[in-house]
Parts: C-alpha cells; sequence; structure tokens
C-alpha cells in the first residue's frame, strides 16, 4: 500500500515536470518569463556548486530552529496557564486569538523597529508567527483532559511542576503535536517572508535577489527548495511522530 502510494506521488511529480516542459518548449511564452525545467535545474546546480544554496538553507534552518523552539516552549507555557487558570483564559486568552489572525509577515516593520536588521529580528517574526498555534492546541488538549484522570493523579501525591509534567503535559500531547505541526508550518512561512522583506542573508534572501535580477528561472529554483524542504520536514518529522503518538494513545 505504502509503494503504490508512494509510486503514484512520483508519477505525479514527474507528469507536471514533463507538461511543464512541454509548455516551455512550446514557445508560448519567453524563457525569461517561464523557463524550462532544464534551466531551472541549471540555476540549482550553479547555487550548489558555488555553496550559495547550502548556506542559505542552513541560515533558514538555523533561524527556524530557534524561532520554533521558543514557539513551542512559549506556546507549552501559555496554553497550560490559560486552561487552568480561568482569569488568565478569560483576558489573555482573548488577546491570543487576536494575534493569531494577523499574519506573521505583518510583524516584520516592529521586528525592524526593535531588533533592526539583525537575524533577531527575523527569529522574533518566526517564533510569533508560531507560538499561537501551539498556545491555542495546547489549552485545547488541557482542556480535554478527564478531571477525574487531573483528581485521581492528585490523589496519588501529583501537584504543581510534577502535574503538569508527568500529568497535564502527557495526557494533552496529541494535541500539543498538532499544534506543533502548525506552528512549524507558520514558522516555515514567516522566516522565507521576514528574509525576504530584511535581505538579510537565507532562502529568502536569495528568492529577493532572483527577482532584483529579473531571474525567474532562480526564483522557481529557490520556490522549489522552500517547498522541497517543507514537504520533508511536514513528512519526516512531525507526520511520523503525530502517527506514532496517535498510535500510542490508540486514536489510530
Amino acid at each position: 500500500m505504502a509503494k503504490n502510494f508512494t509510486l503514484h506521488r512520483i508519477t505525479f511529480y514527474i507528469g507536471i515536470v514533463i507538461v511543464w516542459q512541454i509548455i516551455a518548449m512550446s514557445g508560448i511564452w519567453p524563457e525569461n518569463i517561464f523557463p524550462s525545467p532544464y534551466e531551472v535545474a541549471e540555476d540549482l546546480a550553479y547555487g550548489a556548486a558555488d555553496g550559495s544554496l547550502f548556506y542559505g538553507i542552513a541560515t533558514s534552518m538555523w533561524r527556524l530552529s530557534i524561532g520554533l523552539a521558543i514557539a513551542i516552549a512559549g506556546g507549552i507555557v501559555l496554553g497550560i496557564f490559560m486552561a487552568r487558570v480561568e482569569a488568565i483564559n478569560q483576558t489573555l486568552g482573548s488577546l491570543v486569538l487576536g494575534l493569531q489572525s494577523i499574519p506573521s509577515i505583518a510583524w516584520v516593520p516592529l521586528a525592524i523597529l526593535w531588533f533592526g536588521l539583525t537575524d533577531g529580528g527575523i527569529i522574533f517574526v518566526t517564533a510569533i508567527g508560531a507560538i499561537f498555534a501551539v498556545t491555542i492546541n495546547t489549552y485545547t488538549g488541557v482542556k480535554n483532559i478527564d478531571p477525574h484522570f487531573i483528581e485521581a493523579a492528585r490523589n496519588m501525591g501529583a501537584k504543581g511542576s510534577q502535574l503538569i509534567t508527568a500529568v497535564l503535559i502527557p495526557a494533552a500531547f496529541p494535541y500539543m503535536i498538532s499544534g506543533f505541526k502548525q506552528g512549524w508550518a507558520f514558522a516555515w512561512r514567516g522566516v522565507i517572508g521576514a528574509e525576504i522583506l530584511f535581505s538579510f542573508l537565507g532562502l529568502g534572501f536569495l528568492l529577493n535577489a532572483g527577482r532584483s535580477l529579473t531571474d525567474v528561472s532562480e526564483v522557481i529554483a529557490i520556490m522549489m527548495v522552500i517547498m522541497g524542504i517543507g514537504l520533508a520536514i511536514d513528512g519526516i518529522v512531525f507526520t511520523r511522530l503525530e502517527n506514532k503518538v496517535m498510535a500510542r494513545w490508540g486514536l489510530r
């Protein structure tokens, strides 16, 4: 079953490349507007050869890792407090819902004013774009824990930080994994968008450089790298982790 699914996916993408090549060869659009797959692959090869592509990937992933780690840590703390303290939920909860509606790219002007054109500003945009998804999913997970389960843990002596680490987080983990997955997606979009506007290294910078040079093949090449990394991390890390957690908790 899994092999057939993989084969279908590979066949689908090969079909896209073939159709793309046919359209490029038809001459409907000039090469500087609609490059062929070969030209895009050539740009990727040049970027790999001079090291700029790998440096851009490493820079973006470094910023993403720090920003997402901050978002996950902060989101877990906020979500648990909102779920366990009603006064915080009634006040901070409404603010979190409101802030979640702000696209991460909208935080860029504020990040530039606060941090300047630095890594700190990009990491801030990355973290702020992901933290609210983690917060809301953590809150939902903790609120859905059976109260009798928490009471039984208290009767057995669990309290304070022990109640949180040994009872609340494990019980809410299936919801938290969904929050991590959403947070990762928001963080990835946030770091690329911030790099485009900051024009400060990374894949977003390379994307903007291609735009400045009116090099459509470079733009498409970097977009494909961004998409490829997104699919790889989602499939290799978060989807597998989510499946294992769901199976462990008997939800699948």
